[in-house]
This record gives structure tokens, C-alpha cells and sequence, in this order.
């Protein structure tokens, strides 16, 4: 099945494409969470949303998937890792606890929000040659090895445990807070929780061996999972165009990749909510525009 247009993120920005989307009766897919913006979800007052004084983040938040619910917006908790542009179409290889899969859709939104933590030395580096973004799509590939798991959200401690269903070895190591390490249950016994150490950077020893290395210790694997709740621009799609950390776009939400747009802080300052909605908006109705002409 190929959708006309795959929507990434579910913040004010993503939703607010998805909802004028489902206005123009677009065939449509939505990844991302269900809660929608922890950002928002957190925010304590926000007196700039017009029309919406002095409200809450969490009573904002209510709303947005409110409303967007009530337009027959469904949301699919699939964490999109990459976006190829195929020509005519763009294929997205997305994935959750049961694995991956690929979706097509003619157009694709980007509304992912900005990635808060810069990529680690040595990360870059050997992407695709010992370091993955995704344990569950990656997993087969270490059947009988070891592998260090970098978690930024207790999101991901299912995929340390699909990982290590297949892996001799995991080590996981989270960056998230938590208050102890016994506060992370495992449904396998060979997942070593590495408390309390932040990763500095990843090498590749002689022997083609993956190093992480912590702020105590160095951890020698086959490979190395580093798992966020956002990728990248650049690393998300292949040949997009950025500046810095977001994403270059025109006025209409264009990339420089035909039938590619983006919204919302991943475009740029100023990280604003309604600035964010705004965008989506335009971004979708660009998106109808693109797929007439097509």
C-alpha cells in the first residue's frame, strides 16, 4: 500500500499537517507518539497560542490530540530510522518492538523536532560499519556476539531485550535518569545494565572490535546501538539538505528533495508552538499541491 503522504512526528506540528491532510481526504499515516509532545506535554504556562491564553502544556497537549482524533487522525507508534527517496515515491524502513517494516508514501512531512544531544565522537564514523540506530532491525546481525546498547529513553529497553533474544551479550547502558539500576527490569538474564557512566566517544580496535567509550571505562563489542528519540536530519534521510542541526527548506516547507517537506523546530529557531503548527499547515497543504502536479 502507498500513502500520499507519510507524516513524521506528532507534535504541534506534525498533528497540525495530519489533521489539514485528512481535510483534503489525503490517505495518510502518522508515525510517531501517542502522547504527542513531551516538550509541550512539559511546558507550565504558554501565553502565546492564539486564541488559547494562559494555558497548560499538558492541558494544550489534550487538545491538540483531541482534535486530532476527532478528524480520524490515527497515530502509529513505528519510530521511522530511514527515508529514501526513490523518485516517484519514498520508501521509510520504520520500526517498533515487532520489528521493522517498509512503508511507501508519495510525500513525507518531517515534524521529528530538534535532536537534543550531538552525536558522539567516532558515531558518524563508523554508522553502518559497527554503529545502528535500530536494535530490533539490526538484531540478526549479532546472533551469538555482543553488543553495547545506548539508550536515551526507557522506550528502549525492549528493544536491549529483543536484542538480546538473539545477542550472547548485551550491555546497556542508560543515559536516560533513572534512579537505580534495579529500577530496569529485563526479561533476559544476559543484559548487563551499566549504571550511572555517560558515553564519550565510540572507536574500532585492530581486531574490528566497537569501543565505547565512558566516563569510567572503555566496553568492547561487536557492535553499538545508540538509540534516541530522534535521528538526525542528515542521518534520517539520505542526501537532504541541512544547515546545522535542521533542516533547509523554502516558504513553502520544501526540501531540496522533491516531495519532501518539514515543519516545525527541525526547520529552525524560533521554537515556538504556534510557529511550529504554522508550518505544518503549509507543509501539508504544499504536500496536496506537490502530489496534483505530480
Amino acid at each position: 500500500m502507498r500513502y500520499d503522504t507519510a507524516v513524521i512526528g506528532t507534535g504541534p506540528a506534525g498533528l497540525e499537517a495530519a489533521i489539514t491532510l485528512k481535510v483534503r481526504n489525503k490517505n495518510i499515516i502518522v508515525l510517531g507518539s501517542k502522547a504527542s509532545s513531551e516538550k509541550v506535554e512539559k511546558s507550565h504556562v504558554i501565553d502565546n497560542y492564539l486564541g488559547i491564553p494562559h494555558v497548560k502544556g499538558s492541558d494544550l497537549t489534550k487538545e491538540f490530540l483531541s482534535h486530532a482524533s476527532s478528524m480520524g487522525v490515527e497515530i502509529t507508534e513505528l519510530r521511522a530510522n530511514t527515508v529514501y527517496a526513490m523518485g516517484d515515491y519514498f520508501a521509510i524502513s520504520a520500526s517498533d518492538e515487532n520489528g521493522e517494516q517498509m512503508l511507501e508514501a508519495s510525500t513525507v512531512i518531517l515534524a521529528t523536532g530538534v535532536v537534543q544531544t550531538k552525536a558522539l565522537p567516532g558515531e558518524d564514523e563508523f554508522l553502518g560499519r559497527g554503529v545502528s540506530y535500530c536494535a530490533t532491525c539490526d538484531a540478526a546481525l549479532y546472533r551469538g556476539k555482543s553488543a553495547v546498547v545506548v539508550s536515551y529513553s526507557d522506550e528502549y529497553e525492549s528493544e536491549a531485550d529483543f536484542l538480546a533474544e538473539m545477542a550472547e551479550k548485551v550491555y546497556y547502558l542508560p543515559v536516560y535518569k533513572a534512579l537505580a539500576g534495579e529500577d530496569i527490569a529485563f526479561k533476559h538474564d544476559n543484559i548487563e545494565i551499566i549504571f550511572g557512566e555517560k558515553p564519550v566517544s565510540i572507536s574500532q580496535n585492530e581486531d574490528k572490535k566497537m569501543s565505547l567509550t565512558t566516563d569510567k571505562e572503555q566496553i568492547v563489542s561487536d557492535g553499538i546501538f545508540i538509540l534516541r528519540s530522534a535521528v538526525a536530519p542528515d542521518k534520517l534521510v539520505p542526501g537532504l539538505e541541512t544547515e546545522g542541526a535542521h533542516i533547509k527548506v523554502d516558504r513553502k516547507m520544501a526540501t531540496n528533495l522533491p516531495g519532501l517537506f518539514a515543519a516545525g523546530d527541525v526547520t529552525g529557531t524560533p521554537y515556538q508552538l504556534i510557529k511550529a503548527a504554522g508550518e505544518g499547515n503549509v507543509a501539508a497543504l504544499s504536500a496536496v499541491e506537490y502530489m496534483s502536479k505530480a
